[in-house]
């Protein structure tokens, strides 16, 4: 039994040796044959490479200002500076008793830190607080083989196909098969993804129908058919319908 465990010990140690060797060969270090400069590169290198991924927005992300929003600015300590404003053109609002600060693409959490800090010039720890009273309305745009293409409010939770059928169905031409569904990631990538609605609908199953997000753009494409109808002769439609 003691020899056992003296073999099952000295195993051991000679696995983590083993280990320890290896790891230390898979991560090269500055050194007489690795330069610290070449070193640095490669990590810069990887760094690089991992910054220019795509990174996906919070579930719920906060709505930012833009352009022609509105919003109520309420002191509670000094009601003489309640005000309504509306974001300019170039993003920036002028206040009662401050001027022009610019506050587009901030949050509600984030604008109220903004204007405290600018208010603190001439109030001693102002309170306030924020109410959007106009502002862009959460929508989708349906484009393509579609009987109405635009720009719609959402109204409550959307799925694809309750999309689809508010902006007027589709059309004859449509691909069922292949509708594209667009999703913004952030502001330098588009995701795309490939919704077969025809199988979908054809097996009456809806778990896989996605709900839409805000912003999100759908597009139908045409069917092979239509892409070559214009090129055929009327009377060899028939035959050629048969295939399909």
């Amino acid at each position: 039994m003691q020899t056992w465990t003296k073999m099952l010990t000295v195993a051991t140690i000679m696995m983590v040796a083993v280990v320890t060797g290896m790891a230390q060969q898979e991560t090269p270090e500055a050194g007489p044959d690795i330069p610290a400069g070449r070193t640095a590169n490669v990590e810069a290198a990887s760094s690089a490479a991992v910054a220019s991924q795509p990174s996906f927005q919070p579930r719920y992300p906060r709505y930012k200002l833009r352009p022609g929003d509105a919003f109520d600015i309420s002191f509670e300590l000094s009601p003489e500076f309640n005000q309504t404003v509306t974001v300019q053109p170039d993003g920036y609002v002028t206040l009662r008793g401050m001027g022009d600060v610019h506050v587009a693409e901030q949050t509600v959490p984030q604008l109220t830190a903004t204007l405290r800090i600018a208010y603190s010039k001439i109030l001693n720890d102002p309170l306030i607080s924020i109410v959007l009273k106009d502002f862009e309305k959460p929508y989708f745009i349906a484009d393509g083989q579609i009987g109405h293409p635009g720009k719609y409010e959402m109204r409550g939770a959307t799925t694809l196909t309750e999309a689809i059928a508010i902006a007027g169905g589709f059309t004859d031409n449509a691909k069922h098969s292949q509708v594209l569904l667009f999703r913004r990631v952030n502001d330098d990538w588009v995701s795309a993804k490939i919704i077969n609605v025809k199988k979908m609908e054809g097996k009456g199953d809806l778990h896989e129908d996605p709900a839409l997000h805000p912003g999100d753009m759908l597009f139908v494409p045409k069917n092979r058919l239509s892409k070559i109808k214009s090129f055929l002769p009327s009377q060899s439609m028939g035959a050629i319908a048969k295939t399909y």
